[in-house]
């Protein structure tokens, strides 16, 4: 049977000793290592039972524990913060900055609503006309896009043919002259001088029903403007009398098609490229390190059980002793899934929404507090 290496005590650190030498290079690092190695040795038993490990199993074992705290710290923060920092520079390391909660995005997103609501956003609105000929009421206009080298579709968007606002018919709802002043004072020369005007305010609903009431007169009783517009085929109402001319709005199928997409070659444009780096091991503070050691210790834990289970047994004076290799292996993944949940919990707790809820709270209960203090009574 092969010579088993065990664990002698002694751990000297240096760099180069960790398998990807994240932290090598800093001197916090480099003592807390040996510290936890030795932690990590006596708890496993050294010196009345012999570790079945070496100091470069403790000192990986570290390292990985100081990763897996920043993954899930700065996982957080990418969840916390990646409607704000999509479309950020890539160029920049977040580490160490505190992320300031924009509009940036949520702006941009609306203007997308804008485009279609013709308020705004990322789309060019282009202006057409289109020739009336005398007697045709129907026109192709995407046989007009051709015709002017527009390539791809097109997406008209509004059509000035509509006849006079009913407002231009409407005459002024404050201002009346039904009661014959203005030709009272002309009865008296006093015309040439400031009008007689009755001035009367009335609801804006009065004026709505008024221009509706116009609109639905031209429909119904004339013959009012109007168009029909299905895949681009314009239909005109009434016939058109007279050549002339008719202008429209309209957007380039293909960009909008092209607004979709924003060059990202510098910009952060999925969670995989937000530019954290591993966390810097001396800005952890004592909590955090407290949680490192503790995973580095069932890391290791878990390291044993692996190796113990390759040798199963091990010969002693007389007989032979079975390692612990089952009991090991359960107890590390429950420390690491325990550890793992405890810490998604603290950082779930120092969310922005839940520091803003803990603060709205804790302004309510202070108030409450302070309706129950008797108020004195001031006497001058």
């Amino acid at each position: 049977m092969a010579n088993i290496i065990t664990w002698d005590g002694t751990a000297t650190f240096s760099a180069g000793m960790t398998p990807f030498g994240f932290y090598d290079d800093d001197a916090t690092f480099q003592i807390d290592a040996v510290k936890v190695a030795k932690f990590c040795g006596t708890r496993l038993g050294y010196p009345l039972m012999d570790v079945e490990l070496q100091s470069g199993s403790f000192f990986a074992c570290f390292e990985e524990a100081v990763s897996t705290y920043g993954h899930e710290v700065f996982q957080y923060k990418i969840r916390e913060n990646y409607l704000s920092l999509e479309g950020a520079s890539t160029g920049s390391i977040a580490n160490k900055k505190v992320i300031n909660p924009t509009l940036n995005n949520i702006v941009d997103i609306s203007k997308n609503y804008g485009t279609e609501a013709e308020v705004g956003g990322y789309v060019t609105r282009h202006t057409g006309s289109l020739a009336l000929t005398s007697s045709v009421q129907n026109y192709d206009l995407d046989a007009w896009a051709t015709s002017q080298g527009i390539t791809g579709s097109i997406e008209i968007r509004r059509i000035f043919y509509e006849s006079p606002p009913a407002i231009l018919r409407y005459f002024d709802p404050y201002a009346g002259t039904g009661t014959g002043i203005q030709s009272l004072m002309d009865a008296f020369d006093f015309g040439s001088y400031s009008p007689g005007v009755n001035f009367l305010l009335m609801p804006a609903s009065y004026d709505v029903l008024k221009v509706q009431a116009i609109e639905f007169n031209d429909q119904i009783r004339r013959s009012a403007y109007s168009f029909q517009i299905v895949k681009n085929q314009l239909t005109i109402f009434p016939v058109p009398k007279i050549n002339g001319s008719l202008r429209f709005e309209y957007y380039k199928v293909d960009d909008k098609k092209a607004a979709t997409f924003i060059d990202g070659s510098t910009l952060i444009t999925n969670v995989g490229e937000v530019p954290y780096n591993n966390p810097t091991y001396g800005y952890i503070n004592s909590v955090g390190r407290q949680w490192i050691f503790k995973y580095t210790l069932a890391l290791a834990k878990e390291l044993l059980a692996y190796v113990r289970g390759k040798y199963q047994t091990v010969p002693v004076p007389g007989s032979e002793a079975t390692l612990n290799q089952a009991d090991l292996l359960t107890d590390a993944r429950a420390e690491k899934e325990a550890l793992l949940t405890n810490l998604r919990e603290m950082l779930d707790q120092t969310s922005r929404n839940s520091q803003l809820e803990r603060r709205a709270n804790e302004s309510e209960n202070l108030n409450r507090t302070l309706n129950g203090v008797p108020m004195t009574i001031y006497i001058g």
